[in-house]
């Protein structure tokens, strides 16, 4: 099964985390998240809120997919779970359309429409292998709704691609720390490949190594955060 990165893709991570970094969308400081903690550090994809930006992002999206792609993770088309996953599909069946490999795309509604061609999915018909795109796993709730789409449509859920892989221990029902991360939980018990363009270790290399002293001057505590809630 795919990992979530692999050495060979250090170079497109460095990369995408200074883009993501200049353009605002991970910063630091201290901020709340779902689960409760304290985290020094916050990714927000939504950020991503121009062509340009949202072009670069899929292009990074596209090269860690034609990437994974060689390395095992074969698709047939690509799945946006609703919101974020909606755009996130459309720019990256762009880019990689323009990069070579053409591929049909399609989302759900949160609501299902009673006229018109019905129902909660749109787009091209949902068949083969399907991967299902989005920004972050946090718990896995919205794979999981992916995957009984994806499989009530006839088709086969095979991965997930997302642009960060935070590698904290995640949450359980009760809201109890649990031993694995929810890519982890992913890979493991859903059986899905998880293909990320970057992780927070990639993060913490990034910290470490640029000469950007108020950026550095952030590693001692991500690295502190990642040994207390890192896997």
């Amino acid at each position: 099964m795919l990992n979530a990165s692999s050495a060979a893709d250090a170079p497109l991570a460095q990369e995408f985390v200074a883009f993501a970094v200049k353009a605002g969308v991970l910063r630091f400081g201290e901020f709340k998240t779902k689960a409760g903690r304290l985290s020094p550090y916050f990714f927000n994809a939504g950020l991503f809120d121009d062509g340009a930006k949202l072009g670069r992002l899929a292009e990074f999206y596209a090269r860690r997919l034609l990437a994974s792609q060689a390395a095992g993770l074969e698709f047939d088309m690509i799945f946006g779970p609703a919101y974020k996953g909606i755009t996130l599909a459309a720019a990256v069946s762009v880019e990689l359309a323009r990069q070579g490999r053409n591929v049909p795309f399609a989302y759900n509604r949160k609501e299902a429409k009673a006229h018109g061609e019905g129902g909660t999915l749109v787009g091209a018909p949902v068949a083969g292998r399907v991967l299902i795109i989005d920004d972050v796993i946090s718990a896995g709730t919205s794979v999981r709704e992916s995957i009984a789409m994806i499989s009530a449509a006839g088709a086969q859920p095979v991965g997930v691609a997302i642009a960060l892989d935070r590698q904290e221990r995640a949450t359980g029902e009760a809201g109890q720390e649990v031993p694995w991360s929810a890519v982890q939980y992913v890979q493991t018990e859903l059986k899905l490949g998880v293909a990320a363009i970057a992780t927070l270790e990639d993060l913490l290399q990034y910290l470490h190594g640029t000469a950007d002293t108020q950026l550095s001057a952030h590693t001692a505590a991500v690295r502190a955060y990642r040994d207390r809630y890192g896997v």
